[in-house]
């Protein structure tokens, strides 16, 4: 078992009471969303130990593991934010064999993962079954935008500060986090979509042993 500060294992639990309280029954979507270098990942993994410990049967997938081919994707060149923010994932693929089946529950099975994006190509299809409840928490970038707009029972907006946000970008992608691309497409998605007022729960991440839940109206 991970061992966490206090204030993490508190924030934690106190998001997974919240949202079992609420959606406890039947299979549940909880989206993990956030500026690029947030931590949404390993912030989603914890959530989702923490989410199980009573024995819920949790799921976890990433928005990542459902990008499009290179050529689609960077269409628009490899420095355009348009193309970060427009082109990067494929959103029918993701809700055929992912969302669409994990709704349905019964036997219906699921893929978490369709595409590698290190070696651009599909991955070949694992498919899942759970019991009838059951949450899947998904993570990734743009998990407010239209597209995708009713699908979550519940959301975590992922934030950190601009300097912590580029150290980790650099650490994961290395000089390409750098690009314009990413903070450029992330401006883009802030403006048309402010997916700060459309999440269930805020989260200050800058510091990951120490995450600590914020609200809007105090912000």
């Amino acid at each position: 078992m991970a061992q966490w500060t206090p204030l993490k294992r508190d924030t934690l639990d106190s998001l997974a009471d919240e949202f079992l309280h609420n959606y406890a029954r039947g299979r549940t979507l909880l989206a993990v969303d956030g500026i690029d270098g947030a931590g949404k990942r390993p912030f989603a993994d914890d959530l989702a130990e923490r989410l199980g410990r009573g024995g819920h049967a949790v799921f976890r997938a990433s928005i990542d593991r459902f990008h499009r081919p290179a050529a689609e994707r960077y269409a628009r060149g490899v420095d355009s934010a348009e193309g970060y923010y427009r082109d990067s994932f494929d959103y029918p693929l993701f809700r055929r064999v992912l969302i669409d089946p994990f709704k349905m529950g019964g036997s219906a099975g699921f893929v978490t993962a369709a595409f590698d994006v290190e070696r651009d190509q599909p991955i070949e299809a694992d498919w899942k079954t759970g019991p009838q409840d059951a949450t899947l928490i998904v993570d990734g970038a743009f998990l407010h935008r239209p597209e995708l707009r009713g699908l979550w029972n519940w959301s975590i907006w992922l934030e950190a500060d601009q300097e912590a946000a580029a150290k980790r970008l650099f650490v994961l992608d290395g000089a390409a986090g750098l690009s314009p691309r990413y903070p450029g497409g992330q401006a883009i998605y802030l403006r048309d979509v402010g997916p700060r007022t459309l999440a269930s729960a805020i989260v200050d991440n800058t510091d990951p042993e120490h995450p600590r839940r914020v609200f809007a109206d105090g912000c």
